[in-house]
């Protein structure tokens, strides 16, 4: 008997059928002899419907009411799959965050799991119980509840199964893995079998939105292989693990773009010393997670700072900014919310010369301009106007096609 941490995302549990589809895998696996432990995001569109209401009603919802709003809709899913599976005559229980053990800070929106005590799932486990678990939340010490941001559900599952000691946590959404681009936007993307920690760290940080960074991390971190696939199919998926061999794999694993970007841009800035630590330090301490920092010195003793945000974030940081900017005596501030990021991952580009040059080379043949440019060891990042992200998408799955095709 194996002990097996499942995760249904929004799409797997859309409308009553696709609940009764995963209450059917779900019970495969139940007959099967093992111990299963599901955690499941909110219906659908849910959340989203659920900021837009909140949005209707007052235009800065509060912080902690608007976490335990959001936290419904996980819960509503979770009891209606118990509820299903109740009725095909397998014992079943949900749980909400706080039950199922999962603490975090009180960092609001975007909390961050601190421990995780299972003891009430192992209870439930012990009288066979399927446990269904609200992904997305937990509790702070003071006992309020929190949320933990876009992808939130994935990172439950990911440390539910480092703590109750699971051999791998199957992420089940609406593709059947990994692909080497958004399949949506290139119809011929391949699908890949396999890739590693850090490069899909990346692909996610990056825009893959198949997997949540923060999971990939936390699985990173405590060696948690996490297999993606499709609730609809019973394709393998993608096995996201430790590296395998470095010399045998292809360079390049895939093209990842996001669309929640935004520039802002802190104009006459004085070039003097602490400058930079003005204007970023109140963005960490509200919680604003900044990209891409390019500083331009000019000859007349100023600077322009530039950086970007999530689309999402921009509003806030602004209003963290621009006070900052007139104490430091910087001219002004402008802000572009018109932009993407394409990048293009692969552990393979390290010490190997030419990526940057074919991916420059690809986007000018494209007539695509590039705004900005940020790197990492096995990562190159272009921001690009929002209106040619998937054409940008395209003519670098197109050049790159080469070392795509060696991963089939």
């Amino acid at each position: 008997m194996s002990l097996i941490v499942q995760k249904y995302g929004g799409s797997s549990v859309a409308n009553a059928e696709r609940i009764r589809n995963v209450a059917s895998r779900i019970a495969r696996g139940r007959e099967a002899g093992n111990d299963m432990v599901v955690v499941v995001s909110a219906m659908g569109d849910t959340t989203d419907d659920l900021i837009s209401l909140a949005h209707q009603l007052v235009e800065r919802p509060d912080e902690r009411e608007m976490d335990v709003l959001l936290s419904t809709g996980e819960i509503v899913s979770s009891t209606l799959l118990a509820m299903t599976l109740k009725g095909m005559g397998h014992n079943a229980v949900s749980l909400t965050g706080l039950q199922a053990g999962i603490h975090t800070d009180s960092r609001y929106n975007k909390a961050r799991i601190t421990s995780v005590e299972p003891n009430r799932i192992l209870g439930e486990l012990t009288k066979g119980n399927v446990v269904v678990v609200a992904g997305f939340q937990g509790v702070t010490p003071e006992m309020d509840t929190t949320t933990l941001g876009r992808g939130g559900s994935d990172t439950t599952a990911v440390a539910l199964a480092v703590g109750l000691g699971a051999h791998v946590c199957e992420i089940y959404t609406d593709v059947e893995g990994v692909y080497t681009a958004d399949p949506r936007i290139v119809p011929d993307a391949i699908k890949l079998q396999m890739i590693g920690y850090e490069e899909m760290l990346e692909m996610a940080t990056y825009g893959a939105a198949v997997m949540a960074p923060r999971a990939v991390e936390l699985g990173q971190v405590y060696g948690m292989p996490i297999r993606v696939a499709s609730s609809i199919s019973d394709a393998a998926g993608t096995l996201i693990c430790k590296e395998g061999s470095m010399e045998l794999r292809n360079k390049v694993s895939g093209i990842a773009h996001d669309t929640n970007v935004a520039k802002i841009m802190v104009i006459g800035v004085p070039d003097q010393p602490g400058m930079a630590k003005d204007i970023f330090e109140p963005l960490a301490r509200a919680g604003v997670s900044v990209d891409t920092i390019v500083q331009n010195t000019g000859t007349d003793s100023v600077t322009d700072v530039t950086f970007t945000v999530a689309r999402t974030d921009v509003l806030k940081a602004l209003s963290i900014v621009e006070p900052v900017a007139r104490a430091i005596g910087a001219q002004k501030v402008t802000s572009d919310k018109t932009l993407s990021k394409v990048s293009i991952v692969g552990t393979g580009m390290q010490n190997t010369p030419g990526y940057a040059a074919r991916m420059f080379r690809a986007l000018s043949d494209e007539g695509i301009n590039i705004e900005l440019i940020t790197t990492s060891e096995i990562r190159i990042t272009c921001i690009v106007d929002e209106t040619r992200v998937k054409d940008a998408v395209r003519a670098l799955h197109k050049a790159f096609e080469v070392e795509f095709r060696q991963s089939e």
